[in-house]
């Protein structure tokens, strides 16, 4: 009896990882084609969204992780692919604040500060990626951060109606812990778009990104009807009285 219960246990066990892993190749694979890595294939858009990490572990060695990201941001920025950079992290501590620490960083290697947006709620990848659009009334947007976080963003942006691609930065080599957790960081995903149906913790007033407004040379001037095209609707109205 007890070795029949053993054993349905570690069936049950066994279906489980293999469910976790199944789903986490499927968003792997649900993902890949709004993924790029090669900068130069990144298409244009108005804003980059750098998901925040800590600069620092807490033995005070510098975050891989973090380098990368801001490496890409530049790169993403520096290339024309994206005009404004929106910063989201988390800002949950006075003495631990993501988005300011990435601004200082960037500025420094010579974004202009007029180019940065700030974003200090996103304490979860599902409150950046929502936030961006509901808060910065962004809808169309590149996101920078490693690969396997860009996966479980895209998913979130996906899922959501939200029209977003993703620049994968490197990641370090020894990351086996990361990509671990990352499974089970997906599932939580999936029970907060399914079954939680969870919102951003905080959301906000509208604060739209300032628009970048690309007018051809021979688009035509206002008043956008012309005199013609008045006067034949002027026509078609009396002719319809």
């Amino acid at each position: 009896m007890l070795k029949r219960i053993f054993f349905g246990l570690i069936i049950i066990i066994l279906l489980m990882m293999a469910t976790a892993l199944g789903l986490d190749r499927w968003i792997s694979w649900k993902t890949a084609p709004f993924i790029y890595e090669d900068v130069t294939t990144l298409p244009h858009r108005q804003v980059g969204v750098v998901l925040g990490t800590a600069k620092y572990y807490r033995a005070g060695v510098i975050n891989q992780y973090y380098l990368y990201r801001m490496q890409g941001a530049l790169n993403a920025y520096n290339s024309g692919r994206v005009n404004y950079l929106l910063l989201s992290g988390d800002n949950a501590q006075q003495n631990y604040n993501e988005p300011m620490t990435m601004r200082r960083d960037l500025i420094k290697a010579g974004v202009d500060p007029a180019d940065i947006v700030l974003d200090y709620a996103g304490f979860r990848t599902l409150d950046s990626i929502v936030r961006t659009r509901k808060v910065f009334d962004t809808n169309d947007f590149i996101i920078i951060t490693q690969r396997f976080h860009c996966e479980r963003a895209l998913y979130i942006a996906l899922h959501l109606g939200i029209q977003a691609q993703c620049y994968a930065v490197p990641s370090p080599k020894n990351m086996l812990s990361v990509r671990a957790r990352e499974v089970g960081a997906r599932l939580g995903a999936m029970a907060d778009l399914y079954l939680m149906k969870r919102e951003p913790r905080f959301l906000g007033p509208l604060v739209p990104i300032p628009a970048v407004q690309d007018v051809p040379e021979d688009a035509q001037s206002y008043p956008a009807v012309t005199p013609e095209q008045l006067l034949g609707l002027e026509e078609k109205l009396q002719k319809s009285e």
